[in-house]
């Protein structure tokens, strides 16, 4: 059954309208009429199995039928902070983490990062990088939506990071002593982590300096030097594989 987000379903209700976006999508492109069934979702882990009851462009009304257990979550809550990069491989690199089932993505800017974003095509930046999180959920039945942060410099990245039960990473093209899949498979897993990804030009060696002083583990994939779209992809696969539910058939 196709999925769509609405803001908020009460769970005791027995019927919800549909807005906006989603309304126009059920109508306009999907066609979709009445007696047909859908499934809602709320971003907060909530799935409903619906029937659509009147179909129109500006409103499709639906009757509730039963609540669906939601698929569990990742054993490992992921975070990653991400330097700004230029807008395809943004988007591209947001749809595939959420897809992976990334927890939380931080924006950041730092020394070499190439891409600066006016308060104006930020906001309407942040709106569409949701839109594309929510397409990925629907496309890999994900219950529950990322948090989605605005771009802080470097520094507080790097303050703001948790320390408890967390394991810091930081992925940096020049480091060769430690690679990703070693250092996990070296110790137990933890409940959380927080792994950070540099922009197109790299980190600075003070940037580098500033995270091992915070506890990070600086990290590399191997020899070849990624595109920053393609190390996050990567490093999100490649700890869902060790510690996480890669190898289960559902996407959460």
């Amino acid at each position: 059954m196709r999925r769509f987000f609405v803001e908020e379903i009460i769970a005791t209700t027995d019927a919800i309208s549909i807005t906006g976006k989603e309304a126009r999508h059920i109508t306009n492109v999907l066609r979709m009429k009445k007696g047909e069934k859908l499934i809602l979702m709320d971003g907060k882990g909530q799935l409903f199995e619906s029937t659509i009851e009147e179909p129109h462009y500006k409103e499709v009304k639906v009757k509730i039928n039963k609540s669906i257990p939601a698929p569990p979550p990742s054993p490992i809550e992921i975070s990653l902070a991400q330097a700004l990069t230029k807008a395809r491989p943004m988007d591209y690199l947001i749809q595939k983490i959420t897809e992976l089932g990334i927890s939380s993505i931080h924006l950041f800017s730092s020394q070499r990062t190439l891409i600066r974003l006016k308060p104006d095509h930020l906001e309407n930046k942040m709106g569409h990088w949701m839109e594309i999180m929510k397409s990925a959920c629907k496309q890999c039945g994900r219950a529950i939506l990322p948090n989605l942060n605005p771009p802080l410099p470097f520094e507080e990245i790097i303050k703001n990071a948790p320390h408890k039960k967390t394991l810091k990473l930081l992925l940096w093209e020049n480091e060769d002593k430690t690679d990703l899949k070693k250092l996990l498979r070296s110790m137990s897993p933890l409940p959380r982590i927080f792994a950070i990804a540099g922009p197109e030009g790299g980190f600075t060696p003070n940037e580098i300096n500033l995270a091992r002083e915070a506890g990070f583990h600086i990290i590399s994939l191997g020899n070849r030097i990624l595109r920053a779209e393609t190390a996050a992809v990567s490093l999100l696969s490649i700890i869902q594989y060790e510690w996480g539910d890669l190898n289960l058939s559902y996407c959460q």
